[in-house]
């Protein structure tokens, strides 16, 4: 780990490692300061750390939340759009490289957007298992893994909700990109010795 940490750094990530999600939450919350504008990334991983309630319910920062419920679809994109301007951005990501590149897939295009430029910060909670060894297998945890999850976890819900299930991988995972970090400390990622989302 500590190989793949001093690679990361080398690239000019911010790296922190954890033991579990309880530490990865309490080490998130540092990064959230009163006043701040936050911009959110779908991920799985920030859920489950419990980040994500913990940020809705943060009254004194301005959060772009286009997952609330009742918002139009006009004020949804809205939120996205903030969020690319945000102070920070919080999200996960499908793959990590050994040699440290994260690899995405997108369905709207504001987490890939995010990743290449945008807001003053990306905040990354990135779970043991979604570290791979290049980008050929980065895309292919993508393409096999996260977005089949994501279609059946979406598609679940909107029949739960009583709605047609319409999401494929035509509309789940259209828009891709691997980056590496550029300015340095823009990206901090949170690696968790646990296994996270998707």
């Amino acid at each position: 780990m500590q190989a793949l940490v001093n690679t990361l750094e080398n690239c000019g990530y911010e790296v922190h490692c954890v033991s579990n999600k309880s530490e990865a939450f309490e080490l998130s919350k540092t990064f959230i300061k009163s006043g701040m504008s936050v911009g959110l990334g779908g991920s799985v991983s920030v859920g489950q750390i419990g980040l994500l309630d913990y940020l809705v319910n943060k009254k004194d920062i301005k959060l772009q939340n286009q997952y609330e419920t009742g918002i139009t679809m006009e004020e949804n994109s809205e939120r996205r759009r903030q969020g690319l301007v945000s102070d920070i951005f919080v999200t996960g990501t499908n793959a990590l490289t050994l040699d440290g590149k994260l690899v995405n897939a997108d369905g709207s295009g504001n987490r890939v957007a995010a990743f290449c430029y945008g807001p003053r910060r990306v905040l990354v909670i990135v779970g043991k298992n979604k570290i791979v060894k290049d980008v050929e297998a980065g895309f292919k945890r993508v393409m096999e893994v996260a977005a089949v999850k994501n279609i059946d976890r979406m598609n679940s819900k909107a029949i739960e909700m009583g709605k047609e299930p319409r999401h494929n991988l035509d509309n789940i995972a259209n828009k891709f990109s691997w980056v590496k970090a550029d300015e340095k400390n823009r990206i901090i990622l949170i690696l968790v010795d646990e296994e996270l989302g998707y």
